[in-house]
């Protein structure tokens, strides 16, 4: 069984600049489980897990799905509350196309041919980059000076144990025909 879900990665930039976050986050917290650097990403659509079989179908509806490069925009610190410690996060922007994106893929994934294939969680999407799973801080969540890139590619992504360590890896990944690779 492979654990997949579709998401967007980010350059070297933008992946510093999150790193930056995370770090003043963890210089904030008594403890976390802080994520590192190569699994920076953002979740458009969780897959959960799914035999080697339904990576071709999932690649079916990464390539199927139609975008144009758009912006996102990264503004504040923030966090899902939970009873005995918290994940933190950093919040995007509203953006209509990065909604109009993922609402694209669900649409795909509802479809009739692929109904079967994949379950989808029923719960709102809610744009979000993990900073870090299990921490305790007293801090409060913050607005920061927006930063962000222009988004032009979509990754299959497959998360998995290697060495002890919480692993994510693409896949597979579509990018528009006119757009430049990640730097």
């Amino acid at each position: 069984m492979i654990r997949l879900f579709i998401a967007i990665t980010f350059n070297n930039e933008t992946r510093s600049r999150l790193l930056a976050l995370r770090d003043e986050l963890r210089g904030k917290s008594e403890r976390g489980n802080f994520s590192a650097p190569e699994n920076l990403h953002l979740t458009l659509v969780f897959l959960r897990e799914r035999n080697g079989r339904k990576v071709v179908s999932a690649k079916s509806v990464v390539s199927a799905v139609s975008f144009e490069p758009f912006d996102i925009s990264v503004d504040c610190v923030g966090c899902f509350k939970r009873d005995d410690c918290d994940i933190w996060w950093a919040g995007l922007r509203e953006n209509k196309p990065l909604i109009d994106l993922q609402r694209g893929l669900t649409d795909l994934l509802n479809d009739h041919n692929y109904r079967t294939t994949f379950t989808l969680e029923k719960r709102k999407f809610n744009p979000h980059i993990t900073l870090g799973r299990d921490v305790v801080t007293d801090a409060k969540p913050w607005n920061i000076e927006p930063f962000g890139e222009t988004v032009g590619r979509i990754d299959l992504m497959k998360s998995e144990i290697i060495g002890g360590n919480l692993t994510y890896n693409t896949i597979y990944y579509y990018k528009k025909p006119e757009w430049e690779p990640l730097k």
